[in-house]
């Protein structure tokens, strides 16, 4: 691995304005997503310096306030995944939380790394830059015609690439109604993210903040379901979030995101359609999973996923 050089700012100010400045710098916390781009050399434009995050006080907290749930950005996943406040009204989070990586690296990760992070296609993330694919600027996506069994999109590859967004968090933040505050703007999930790389709507220089998540409704319910090779360890072949409110009798408000099926997390709404109005059952919820992958395209090697999304979504629905 290249010699680096460390940064250790003040504020999230400093490191900001030191990110703005610096186009060979980028921030870092838990590590685990930029140690292994450094690790394997995958992209041609390395970082030599790294901006620690970790420097700067009181970035890591889970907070209930003004009908609101606060998270700092350098909080551990594991954190969020053994927090009572996070399981009680935000189960799906915890559930996420808890099946996000392994044990260890998720006392390591952060909840802003873990919905920052670039995708994991192979031929993305491949040794030495051994392939310049469409998302680092060439012509091809590799995996159109390469090995798509896993985490590639069902729904198409907008501007042609066709990797998926791994994270666990994401989806149950994009179901929870969660936004991202930056040192610029404030996002909502579906905005937060971008098409192509890096992935996200971040600016350079732009950092995460804080993450807010609005109360949920008294008598609703949450939950996440992932589907992977190996359990948590893995990332998620298929994942599904849902929240919909009431949790007993027919359902007036739902929302419903699929995970490893699309660039970004996927906002199923015609799911979301299809249970409202109805009481959540095997049957209905199993429809509503059906509804979600109605449009869906696989390629040559991911079709199993239509069943798991649906499957996922009926799961996630009566947890």
């Amino acid at each position: 691995m290249k010699q680096l050089l460390i940064y250790n700012p003040t504020s999230l100010a400093d490191a900001s304005s030191y990110l703005s400045k610096n186009s060979n710098a980028a921030a870092f916390a838990g590590g685990t997503d930029l140690y292994q781009m450094l690790k394997q050399n995958c992209l041609a434009n390395l970082p030599t310096t790294l901006v620690n995050l970790k420097a700067i006080p009181n970035l890591d907290y889970i907070t209930p306030a003004s009908g609101m749930l606060k998270i700092g950005p350098l909080t551990k996943i594991s954190e969020i995944a053994n927090n009572a406040t996070v399981q009680g009204s935000y189960r799906a989070l915890a559930m996420a939380a808890a099946a996000t990586a392994s044990p260890n690296l998720r006392t390591m990760a952060t909840i802003a790394g873990n919905i920052a992070q670039d995708v994991w296609c192979w031929y993305y993330r491949q040794t030495d830059n051994a392939y310049n694919c469409i998302r680092k600027g060439g012509a091809i996506c590799y995996a159109v015609a390469g090995d798509n069994r896993f985490y590639h999109s069902i729904f198409g590859g907008p501007k042609g690439c066709n990797a998926i967004h791994p994270s666990d968090t994401a989806i149950a933040l994009s179901a929870l109604n969660a936004s991202v505050v930056t040192t610029k703007q404030t996002l909502t999930m579906d905005n937060f993210f971008a098409d192509m790389a890096p992935g996200n709507n971040l600016a350079t220089g732009e950092l995460i903040q804080e993450i807010d998540i609005p109360t949920p409704a008294s008598g609703s319910n949450s939950a996440f379901v992932k589907f992977a090779i190996r359990n948590s360890i893995d990332f998620a072949l298929v994942s599904a979030a849902a929240w919909y409110t009431p949790a007993t009798g027919a359902v007036t408000s739902a929302k419903i995101y699929l995970g490893g099926v699309y660039q970004t997390p996927y906002h199923a709404t015609a799911a979301e359609t299809s249970i409202t109005g109805q009481t959540i059952s095997a049957t209905t919820a199993l429809a509503a999973g059906k509804a979600a992958i109605a449009n869906a395209v696989p390629m040559t090697g991911n079709s199993y996923k239509k069943q798991l999304s649906a499957v996922a979504i009926q799961r996630a629905l009566t947890t």
